[in-house]
């Protein structure tokens, strides 16, 4: 039982691991002057691969009932690292393409995998203000877990992830035949960023309304 009740434990430790060597592979890369594309696939099997642990481990929590007060920091936690370093990559310099137009000085500045560093400020905003909520709600003896808000956004941005990386590997920018890429990505971008603001608006409430409440009487 013993040995069981560590699997799921393990799994989160192996998803950091996976999440090093994700941003390894994204290290090499570079968009502009074209470098080591074929990594993205790498990174791509690296990032489903960790999804997939975060699923596991916790579905084996569940079903063997071995839930830890170490997996429910870690596995959040893990989950915030490879996820927010994921846009953080994404909105860095080896994935910008900075084009001057024809008879102009000015240079453009594009990001090639459609996000933006406001984007990541965003979403890092949303999980610093849920995670300070959940601890100063839960440090009063109220259980706050995730909603179906939050799961949504979760999913969404695994998803998110390898499709753009797939997206920037086809290089609609400088293939015509796939311009109609760019539209997509840009959908996909704006609603995972709509859906992780969305998602933290039902912690807010909740919180304001558990911090409302008049507090217990005491007993006895």
């Amino acid at each position: 039982m013993l040995a069981r009740a560590q699997i799921p434990n393990q799994l989160t430790l192996l998803r950091l691991v996976l999440a090093a060597l994700f941003f390894l592979a994204l290290n090499q890369y570079r968009y502009d002057p074209p470098q080591w594309t074929w990594i993205l696939w790498a990174a791509i099997g690296l990032f489903i691969l960790a999804g997939l642990t975060d699923m596991l481990d916790g579905y084996l929590a569940r079903r063997w009932k071995v839930e830890s007060t170490f997996g429910r920091i870690m596995d959040p936690f893990c989950d915030k690292v490879i996820i927010l370093g994921a846009f953080i990559y994404l909105a860095g310099p080896r994935f910008v393409l900075l084009e001057a137009p024809a008879g102009s000085s000015r240079v453009i500045f594009n990001m090639v995998s459609g996000i933006y560093p406001w984007m990541v400020v965003v979403m890092l905003a949303r999980e610093l203000l849920v995670t300070g909520i959940r601890g100063q709600i839960e440090g009063q003896g109220v259980k706050f877990g995730a909603n179906i808000w939050g799961k949504l956004k979760a999913i969404l941005q695994f998803v998110v992830v390898p499709i753009l990386l797939w997206m920037i590997w086809m290089d609609p920018i400088r293939n015509d035949g796939w311009h109609w890429l760019i539209i997509v990505r840009d959908v996909l971008v704006y609603a995972t960023v709509v859906v992780t603001v969305i998602s933290g608006v039902p912690y807010i409430t909740a919180a304001a309304r558990t911090l409302q409440a008049p507090p217990k009487s005491p007993t006895g």
